[in-house]
């Protein structure tokens, strides 16, 4: 889903694309067993494949080249091409009815002949109790892209439909998608998808090994040759506190001025114990 599409910024990758969330990564060519024995329920509601919805146990990668074909329309339409309600979304059941009709609504109820295996699904006989054919002639992808002004004899059109096939053993492999037509016209692919284009991206601070090395180091010439009595504290914890002009006006409120008066107090209640029990031991705080 795109909320797990990264983007680096500044930097030697700058505008290199990274996919987070690996929770339910596997060796593909290696599985102890299929994902539906860890979590029947994989994949965001709106970005799951077909054989998903309807029971597939042992699935392939075609299950992402249909997310990818999910996304690539939201990036063409500017929305999520299979929205629908999620109030059952925790369910252990991965058959959906709703997400299931909301994906015949846009391409139309597949025909045996376009899906050979679909009746070996399991939840199959539920599908054709709860579903008629009839209620989607009329749907299908071109209709659907063109009340989004993406014209069927287009290239990107002509590639969704292959990410976006029904059948998840007809549908295009990542290794064809990265030779299709689509990426041979102009603009070309770019390892930096910031390439050519005037587009500001905020820069992130961030904290390093390094950095912890040197600030022990320096608490140490700081704090004196007995540390003892420090060996069995925890790390002390850091809070990077962006400062006002890069922080939204509702993260400069009560709550960061309450973050404050925390650790105010905290480290003054800290201060004095200390000096009632005349301890040599120190205390660093960083932020």
């Amino acid at each position: 889903k795109p909320a797990n599409i990264l983007v680096m910024g500044e930097g030697e990758e700058r505008g290199r694309v990274k996919i987070a969330d690996m929770g339910f990564a596997r060796l593909f060519n290696s599985p102890l067993k299929p994902l539906a024995d860890l979590d029947p329920v994989v994949v965001t509601f709106w970005y799951r494949a077909p054989e998903l919805l309807l029971g597939a146990r042992h699935y392939t990668k075609a299950i992402d080249i249909w997310a990818i074909g999910c996304i690539f329309a939201e990036l063409l339409t500017y929305e999520p091409i299979f929205h629908c309600r999620q109030e059952d979304i925790k369910t252990s059941n991965p058959y959906h009815h709703d997400q299931l009709d909301r994906i015949f609504n846009v391409m139309g109820f597949p025909q045996d002949k376009d899906w050979e295996d679909i009746r070996k699904m399991p939840e199959h006989g539920t599908l054709t109790k709860d579903f008629k054919r009839s209620n989607y002639v009329n749907c299908n992808l071109v209709k659907y892209m063109e009340k989004h002004k993406v014209k069927p004899d287009s290239k990107q059109f002509h590639l969704l439909q292959k990410l976006l096939t029904m059948d998840p053993t007809k549908r295009i492999t990542s290794e064809l998608a990265m030779k299709d037509p689509y990426f041979l016209e102009d603009p070309l692919p770019s390892q930096d998808v910031f390439e050519g284009k005037n587009i500001p991206y905020p820069k992130r601070e961030f904290l390093t090994d390094d950095d912890d090395d040197k600030a022990d180091t320096g608490a140490s010439k700081a704090g004196g040759a007995d540390q003892s009595s420090g060996h069995n504290q925890p790390p002390a914890k850091r809070v990077r506190v962006m400062p006002p002009s890069t922080v939204s006006s509702s993260m400069v409120s009560s709550d960061y001025q309450h973050i404050h008066n925390v650790q105010a107090q905290q480290q003054l209640q800290f201060s004095s114990s200390n000096i009632q029990t005349s301890t040599s031991s120190t205390y660093t705080s960083r932020f």
